[in-house]
């Protein structure tokens, strides 16, 4: 990428970008060079400093570019010329000629050639865009027609004219939410660290409470406006109607999916609690764990900001070349023209390196925290610690892992192309095939990203390279997933809960303000603004969390794997922890009654027949809610549906039942006891 970068500039690339270039191949603002076969070429520009297109509303939608000759002026018209002797005029006065080269601004009034080499008028005031010394027009209305085509999804310019207006008479309201969604982020994090032992019940209730009374709320809103309905009643109240209903039901099937899921892992929180209470203490410990998504993201800016600029000097890099009008078009020929592909593998690549960075970093800080018996003993900044050994010693780990995030992610990308542009012409089958493979690849990224961040925990632990690392983690999940996997996923869910209940308090905070307005303000695009941002705010403060969770986890399957409690194979864990594997051989010893030796094994803490009656129970419950809702639709959908549901839960449900209970079987025999 480096290569790609310095290729551009030595070509040229980054003049052209930055000063701009006429359709004759000179840049503005310096002397060029003549172009073989191409009149007007080859001018001294010095003075020249800004591109201006003779009818910058002229753009073609296909190609993504100004369809118009572009010539190089000394000024910018700041004010609107609507004559050609207004242009002549401006010529005149400040030297900067709007017409082609090759006419003089005393021929701009008498010369027929003028219709065709100076600017269409009225022409618009415009004003150089900083930096990129382009004349842009001030009012942008002409390219109303390119931002209508970019949402496609809107058939009616109307409806984008209204959707528009919503946002900007609510932008006060969708600020203060914003606003909102951010305070609320930040007390649930605290909330986190000072009372995680009943963290879970408290966002279980919560959660409960929350989307019943968001729910009934809806209903309310949906049932009080259909009632106040009159024949009178404008569009817009009409539209926030639809909107409510629409609202209503999903999230009344949000309720219900939710309720299934809670109902099954409604006992599988007794790990979670301990993991809770221990993540609270190493954000105690490490406060500075907080800020790295901060100091994640602005890396992510800084490096996506290369991305572009280099994309762009990619673009205008090449040999001159004469187009079908007879002007200079800059195209690379060759092998060299697809390095922009390699650019795009390049962008993938180093935002995952980055994320798995991050993931290095806190892991090999929480496995510092989780490591040290004496906390007291820990390093003055455990992060910079981590940081120092990540550069020194784990960069190649952090490479492969991301590397092969960005084989299975680039097929996927192909494939969601591929359908894009399919759309509506592929028959029902092709349509299901191509989703099935974009879901498996899908499935099969996650669960590569979920490997890896526990590789890098592995590694945290034995300074060992990726496939190392990755094998260690691979065997320490297989042979605790089926115990505590349930378990851990329930963290996971109560942090997903956390940012539900971010959202959906912003989210009804959003429609009780935008009820007042409901006559003359469309909700949808500003609610989905907030809601949206809301997520992602949330998710930046608890992803933290989830990922200190997560190491949490796997060090403490470590750590009953290689320790027992008996002297000289002390636990590591924290006396939480430790109270729970206690509790756990306790209700061992109870169902084994006592039954000597066998008793004093450090059994599972979730059965095999129960983690395998655990994972019926769920694709139970789930392959019923499908069936509930296809049998809302009609017709093909009815019948295409129930057919993909029936083959995902022969295919993919049963088999995975299967296999749980094959690997269930093949766990190692129980650590004893001395």
């Amino acid at each position: 990428m480096g290569f790609i970068c310095g290729f551009s500039i030595a070509t040229g690339a980054a003049a052209r970008l930055l000063s701009g270039y006429d359709s004759y191949g000179n840049i503005c603002g310096q002397k060029n060079v003549k172009v073989e076969g191409i009149v007007n070429s080859g001018l001294d520009l010095t003075q020249k400093k800004y591109v201006f297109f003779l009818d910058p509303c002229n753009i073609d939608l296909v190609h993504q570019k100004i369809k118009s000759l572009a010539l190089c002026v000394s000024a910018c018209p700041r004010k609107e010329l609507k004559t050609l002797a207004d242009v002549q005029k401006f010529a005149e006065t400040n030297g900067s000629t709007l017409c082609s080269y090759e006419l003089q601004p005393s021929e701009y009034t008498t010369d027929p050639r003028a219709a065709k080499l100076c600017p269409k008028y009225p022409v618009p005031e415009s004003a150089p865009i900083p930096f990129f010394h382009r004349c842009a027009p001030v009012n942008i209305s002409c390219y109303a027609k390119f931002a209508e085509a970019l949402i496609t999804f809107v058939s009616d310019s109307s409806v984008l004219h209204r959707l528009i207006s919503g946002v900007m008479t609510s932008k006060e309201i969708i600020m203060g939410l914003c606003l909102l969604s951010l305070v609320l982020s930040m007390i649930l994090m605290v909330i986190i660290r000072y009372i995680s032992r009943v963290l879970v019940w408290i966002l279980t209730i919560i959660v409960i409470l929350g989307s019943l009374g968001g729910t009934g709320v809806l209903w309310w809103l949906y049932a009080k406006q259909r009632i106040s309905a009159s024949d009178v009643e404008t569009q817009i109240a009409k539209e926030n109607l639809q909107a409510l209903l629409i609202y209503a039901i999903s999230a009344t099937v949000f309720t219900v999916i939710l309720f299934l899921i809670m109902l099954i892992m409604r006992k599988r929180v007794a790990l979670t609690i301990a993991l809770f209470h221990v993540a609270g203490k190493v954000f105690i410990h490490l406060p500075l764990l907080v800020f790295q998504p901060f100091w994640t993201f602005f890396v992510l800016i800084l490096f996506w900001t290369y991305w572009i600029t280099v994309l762009l000097f990619l673009g205008t890099t090449g040999n001159p070349v004469p187009n079908e009008e007879g002007f200079v078009e800059f195209r690379m020929v060759g092998p060299l023209k697809y390095m922009w592909w390699y650019h795009v593998v390049g962008l993938i690549w180093i935002s995952e390196f980055i994320l798995a960075c991050q993931q290095m970093t806190v892991a090999g800080a929480v496995v510092t925290y989780y490591f040290t018996r004496e906390k007291r003993n820990l390093p003055f900044t455990p992060i910079l610690a981590s940081v120092n050994r990540l550069v020194c010693y784990h960069l190649g780990t952090v490479a492969k892992g991301s590397f092969i995030i960005t084989l299975v992610k680039i097929p996927r990308m192909i494939l969601m192309y591929i359908h894009t542009q399919l759309k509506g012409k592929e028959n029902a089958c092709a349509r299901c095939m191509l989703k099935a493979c974009i879901c498996c690849l899908w499935c099969l990224e996650k669960c590569l990203t979920y490997l890896n961040q526990n590789a890098y925990t592995a590694t945290a632990i034995n300074s060992t390279n990726f496939c190392t690392s990755a094998k260690d983690a691979f065997v320490i999940l297989v042979e605790n997933a089926l115990r505590v996997a349930a378990i851990n996923t329930v963290g996971d869910f109560m942090l997903f809960l956390g940012k539900v209940l971010i959202v959906c308090s912003t989210g009804l905070a959003g429609i009780m303000l935008l009820n007042y307005q409901r006559d003359y303000t469309v909700w949808v695009l500003p609610l989905i603004i907030v809601c949206l941002f809301a997520f992602l705010v949330a998710h930046c403060f608890l992803s933290i969390y989830e990922m200190v969770v997560d190491v949490l986890f796997l060090c403490f399957a470590i750590d009953t794997k290689y320790n027992d409690g008996s002297p000289g194979r002390e636990f590591y864990m924290d006396k939480v922890l430790m109270e729970f594997v206690e509790n756990s051989r306790k209700s061992m010893k109870e169902a084994g009654r006592g039954g000597g030796a066998e008793g004093r094994e450090l059994k599972p803490m979730v059965g095999a027949d129960e983690e395998v009656a655990i994972l019926q129970e769920f694709h139970f419950y789930f392959f019923s809610l499908f069936v509930f809702t296809d049998c809302t639709s009609s017709g093909e959908v009815f019948v295409l549906c129930i057919t993909q549901d029936v083959l995902l839960f022969l295919f993919v449900s049963l088999p995975i039942t299967w296999m749980a209970e094959f690997l269930s079987q093949l766990r190692p025999s129980p650590v004893k006891v001395r």
